[in-house]
Order: structure tokens, then sequence, then C-alpha cells
């Protein structure tokens, strides 16, 4: 879509207008060209997955462009990046008419279907071998896309096939979906596509998350949360699930007057170029081309191993018959096309029997609901517990013991029940009755009004005590070594640990009678202890386990403070102040702050020698690394990760959290596990020894 001249032309125009923002203001002359640069920027990120410049840069000429428009609204175009949020809910969902009937895939589950595919296609065509196109077959929701005149006019759910419903405000928040695109460069008028619209595992796995934070049941798979976002009433609650799009078909096209059909047009592959090339997401890199059946089989069987290293549920692969003169030839059924299959890879769901339920009480005081199954092998693992979230989610789901239920596991996504079989039941199934009182404790159980969760309103409740313990001593919290969750449950049941001070009086005379405990390994379990003292202060603010407050908000308390019992003095609103903390968020500070109790521990673990003060260091933004995300992983020959870090903060980098298009090296030491391999897959990051990350710095 954008060649290296325009690409390099671009990128000078964007420094232009940041080297302006730090000045003044764009000009109203130039709005157009920023648009430019905005759609290009869109297509770095959201389709090749490669952006150029940092978040925080978009988003300040993203803004200037509002605050151009805002000022000038006849300036406004519909194709302008600030017109993909539409504002206010969406009353009903008109239903439309695809211009071509959306038609379902034939299917196959082994070698022998696609060998007797093969048959049928050359005896339909008269030909002794066919070429074939293969592409994965994306799990998510069908979507059908009509551009006029180069502008996105309509986005539509599949629906029936014939009607779908007109989800345009929602498709217009999908980033890989152009509000415009220049098919007149091929003649074309109008353009109907379809294409299926998709949540990543990662974004997925965050989304969720979060659900469970806020007590609501999580979305059983990617593909369900992704069809049901199109069919959400407010976009701008569509916009933050982070929707993709594939696109992988031109069912219907008019010409402009005077103009012939597009070469690209004559067949399947040619076709995916050429959206590709007009700034879609097609599956141009992952397609192939076979003459014959016996490459397509080899290459569903090799896709079906790796699937999971996608970042994106697959749950088949599709073929098709290449050429177009040759599919009109093939015709179709009222029900499937004859020149394509589906090849399923095999199923991700079993069926098993809910034998009981477990009710498990966090260190937040949340009761969990745990389901017991009979053990069944599913996705490649067997899956005897499955947590089923809270009583709203049984209810919903109308689960009883005993019952027989379908779930699924997709990739690395927790198992999931997806409903209870129902028609299967006998009348020996029981209701799962939640419990009014806490199942460790008794103490009375509380729901907030906004919230779907039971919690037990004892604060001192053995389990939430072990839980809260069990969260400080973590690797990501104070780090202990030695001090995992065994030794935290066994000191506990046995007096010898009864809350976080008590990890810092512990009587290791009684803990050497252990088995298991000699003297080495309580030397390095005190050691690690009197370590933990000197851990920094964001890590005693996330070990606290204040709800809502993970390790990125405990960094922003810190650095606003000099001595963490300043806390004490925010209100909601000056915490609502720091970047990233909401009102939820700050609430949940608030209160633990206000809290008498919390304040004797904090008092209890100053005196007992941790660190409780801050620099107030402010992160470097000059230096060798200015600009530049790291992310370490392994074991690196002479510095600790701690170190490292450090290093690149120093020298004006970041550090990220995880491998995705937002880091750009990724430094490696000895036994780097399952994040190099992403690296390697995304193509776009540099793989750096710790000799090369020194070398950086000096």
């Amino acid at each position: 879509m954008y060649t290296k001249e325009t690409t390099q032309k671009l990128q000078q125009q964007t420094n232009g207008f940041l080297k302006q923002l730090k000045e003044g203001n764009i000009d109203l002359a130039a709005i157009e060209l920023l648009r430019d640069v905005l759609r290009f920027h869109e297509y770095r990120y959201y389709v090749l997955n490669d952006p150029l410049i940092a978040d925080y840069e978009y988003d300040s000429l993203y803004k200037a462009l509002e605050k151009i428009e805002s000022a000038n609204p006849k300036s406004i175009t519909p194709d302008s990046p600030t017109q993909r949020v539409a504002k206010g809910l969406t009353k009903d969902f008109p239903t439309v008419q695809h211009l071509v009937p959306m038609l379902s895939l034939d299917n196959s589950y082994n070698s022998e279907d696609l060998q007797d595919f093969d048959r049928k296609a050359r005896e339909l065509t008269g030909l002794d071998m066919i070429e074939y196109c293969v592409e994965p077959k994306f799990d998510g929701g069908s979507i059908s896309l009509v551009y006029e005149n180069d502008m996105l006019v309509r986005g539509a759910t599949r629906g029936d096939g014939v009607e779908g419903d007109d989800v345009t405000p929602n498709v217009k928040q999908i980033k890989s979906v152009p509000l415009s695109a220049k098919f007149s460069d091929y003649g074309l008028q109008q353009v109907e596509i379809r294409g299926e619209v998709l949540i990543n595992k990662k974004n997925f796995e965050k989304y969720n998350a979060q659900l469970i934070e806020e007590g609501i049941p999580p979305l059983a798979n990617p593909r369900n949360a992704a069809a049901g976002t199109l069919r959400i009433k407010d976009p701008q609650e569509a916009a933050k699930r982070n929707l993709e799009a594939f696109v992988y078909h031109v069912s219907f096209y008019t010409l402009s007057k005077g103009k012939k059909i597009p070469d690209a047009l004559n067949n399947h592959a040619a076709s995916l170029e050429l959206l590709w090339n007009l700034g879609f997401r097609s599956p141009q890199k992952e397609k192939k081309l076979f003459k014959g059946i016996e490459g397509v089989i080899q290459y569903c069987n090799q896709f079906e191993i790796t699937r999971d290293d996608l970042p994106y549920e697959i749950d088949g692969m599709v073929i098709k018959v290449n050429d177009f003169a040759l599919q009109d030839k093939m015709g179709m059924t009222s029900h499937h096309p004859r020149w394509a299959i589906a090849y399923k890879f095999k199923a991700r769901q079993a069926t098993t029997k809910l034998t009981g339920v477990d009710f498990q009480v966090g260190r937040t005081g949340a009761v969990t609901p745990v389901a017991k199954l009979e053990p069944v092998a599913v996705g490649g693992v067997t899956v005897s517990s499955i947590s089923i979230h809270n009583e709203d989610y049984i209810l919903e789901k109308d689960l009883h013991i005993g019952d027989r239920v379908l779930i699924e596991r997709a990739g690395d996504v927790i198992p999931q029940i997806v409903k209870s079989l129902t028609e299967l039941r006998t009348g020996k199934e029981k209701k799962i009755v939640f419990p009014k009182t806490c199942p460790v404790c008794s103490s009375i159980l509380v729901k907030e009004a906004e919230e779907a969760v039971w919690r037990c309103s004892n604060m001192e409740c053995p389990a939430q005590v072990v839980e809260r313990i069990i969260h400080f001593v973590s690797k990501d919290a104070m780090d202990i070594r030695g001090f995992g969750d065994a030794n935290v449950r066994k000191f506990y049941e046995l007096g010898l640990l009864k809350d976080i001070p008590g990890i810092y009086t512990l009587n290791f005379e009684n803990i050497g009678q252990l088995e298991g405990f000699g003297e080495k390994s309580i030397e390095k379990l005190k050691q690690a202890i009197e370590n933990s003292k000197q851990q920094p202060l964001h890590r005693l603010i996330y070990a606290l386990g204040i709800r809502f407050v993970g390790e990125t908000t405990a960094k922003t308390l810190a650095q606003a403070i000099s001595h963490l019992l300043e806390l004490q003095k925010f209100s909601q609103e000056e915490l609502q102040n720091l970047e990233d903390v909401g009102p939820k968020v700050g609430g949940s500070i608030y209160h633990f702050f206000s809290n008498k109790k919390n304040i004797d521990l904090l008092l209890q673990l100053e005196k007992l020698g941790l660190n409780f003060n801050n620099e107030k260091k402010q992160l470097s933004t000059v230096g060798n690394l200015a600009g530049q995300t790291f992310l370490f992983t392994g074991t690196l020959p002479t510095l600790k990760r701690s170190q490292a870090e450090a290093m690149v903060e120093a020298n004006g980098g970041q550090i990220v959290s995880g491998v995705s298009a937002k880091l750009n090296y990724l430094v490696v030491g000895e036994d780097a596990g399952s994040k190099l391999d992403k690296a390697k897959k995304l193509n776009t990051i540099k793989i750096i020894s710790e000799t090369e990350f020194l070398q950086m710095i000096k």
C-alpha cells in the first residue's frame, strides 16, 4: 500500500508535525495531510503490526486533529480518523440485505474428505489438476463491508446469510478496517467484501482479567467476545475491546463507467493481494497456492500442529479453487459454494459430568465457586475443575450438580463451561446453593451494589490472611525466594505464621524441626526475608494487595510520594489526578489508607525495617536508549534482571511487560523461553545478547 519512498515521506511529515506541536499548533491548512499521516500510522500499527512512532506521539497528533476539527466543524470529513468513534448509544440495529447472500461452507474433517472434494472439483471442471488457495479459517464473527466511491458506507453481521444487522458504528471502531480505500484505482465503484472480526488472544485475556477483577463473569472464548462486541450498543465501549478484522473475499463489485474488470479479480489469490495493497488486513502472508490436493492436505496438517503459535484463534483451514472462472463453472448449492470447503481442526470441546462445587476464598474476600468435574481430556490437557466465577454465572448457565456440561478450551485460554446439557437431565440433579456465610470462617457474606461477587466480611478470615501473605511474598511483589504457597500454608497451619508482619519475626529454631528444612535452606530463607526489606517502594505497594492496584499503578503511586504513609493525606480527587487512576481505583486506594487496621499494619512493617521511602527518581528521557523499549528473558551472564532494567530506565529507555509490536529490543540470556519464540515470529523485534545491550549503553 505504501512504497518505501511514500513511507519515508510520511515519516518525515510525522516528525514535522511533532515538531510543530512542541513549538505551538498545527495549521488548519495542513489538516488533510495530518489525516493522511494518522491513517498511515493506523495502517502500520493495526495491519502490519509494525508501528513507527510511540503511542503517545500518535495520541498527540490525533488530539491535534480533534482540536482543529472542533474549531472548524465544516472541515470534518467522513473518513477522518476522528470519525471512527461515534458518540452516544445505538438504539437498535436495523436489518439490511447483503448484496450477495453469505453462504456457509461445506466441512471436512480428514484427508479423505479433501480428496473427495478434489475429485468432485475435477469432475465439474473437466480438469486433471486444479490450483487451490489455502488460508486460515478465522474463528470470530463474520462481517460484510460495503464501499461506494471509495468510502465505507456499511458494515453488517452475517445474520441469516441473506440479511444481517447494520453495525456500521461498531465496525468503524476496528482500526484495521479503512474508512476509505482507493478501489477507484482499479475501476471499482461499489464493492462488497467478506471478512471475520477477531479479538487476539492477548487482548482477550486482558479483557477477561479486567472483567474478573470487576466481579463480572468472563467471556467464554474470543469468538463469542468478537461476535458479541459487534452488537454492543455503545460504540465507545466496543472500541475498548480492540477488535481486529481479516477480510478474505470480494463477493460483489460494480465497475465505474468505461472500466474493465481488473486482472486482480481473475483469481482468489490476486484478490487477496488487491485487498492487502488497499490497506486491508487480508491473509496475504498466511495463504498458500497448491497444484493438486496433496500439498493442501500437508499444509492443513502442518497448520493444525502450529495453530497455537498464532496470536488469534483459528478452527481450521479454508480451501478454495483459485480461478474465478472455474468457481463460476462449478457453481453452488442453496447452502454452500461447490468451489470451497472448510477443513476443521480437531475439537477443543468435550462433555463431562459436574460432580460437585467447592467455594474458595481469595485475598480480597471474594468467594469463588469452583466446579469439580469427572476428569476429561480437552485441548491437550486433562481438566478436572473449572472456575464458575460467581452466583450470577451459575444462574445464567443454569448449572446443577450432576449435569452433563459442555466445556471448551481454546489455545492457552483457561477452560470454560459453555453450557449445561439440560436435555440430558434425569431428575436426580441438584441445584447449586450459594452459601450465605463464609465457607472458611462462617462470617456473613456481603455483595456491593455494582458487583456480582459475594465477599467474606471478616478481614481476619484465615483464607484471606493466607492468600494475602502468599501475594506479599510472591515473585512480582516482595520476591521472598523459598517462601512459596506450600510453605506459607504449612507455617500458618502449624501456628508459626499468623500475618504479614510475622514473616519478619519467624522462629527459625521451630522451622528447623520441620522435615525438609535443613541449615542451608533456612539460611537462604533468612537472607531472602532480610533482602526483601530493601525492595523499592513500588514493590511494597503492590505487595499490600490493594484492590485494583497492579504493578503499573503501584509505580505511579510510588513516584507521587516520598514516604508511603503520605498516601493517607491524599483525597480521592488527588488520587484520580494521577496517571491511569480512575474513580474505582482511586476509591480503593483511598479506603485502604483510611482504614486504621491497615495503617497499624504499615507502622509495624516500617518498624520491622521495610523500605517506606522513595527518592522520587524521575525516569530519564535522555540517554543512548531514549525512546526505545526493552524486555529481558532468560538468565543473563553477568547482570541481574533488576539491574538490567534499572540501566534501561537510567539511559532513557522503557521496560515493557511482554512481547508485542511495541517492543524494540528483546535481550536474551540462557534458557530463554516462549518470549524468544514469539519475538522471532513477529520479525519486527531486534533480538540481542547482554553484551550487545551493554555496548548500546556505552
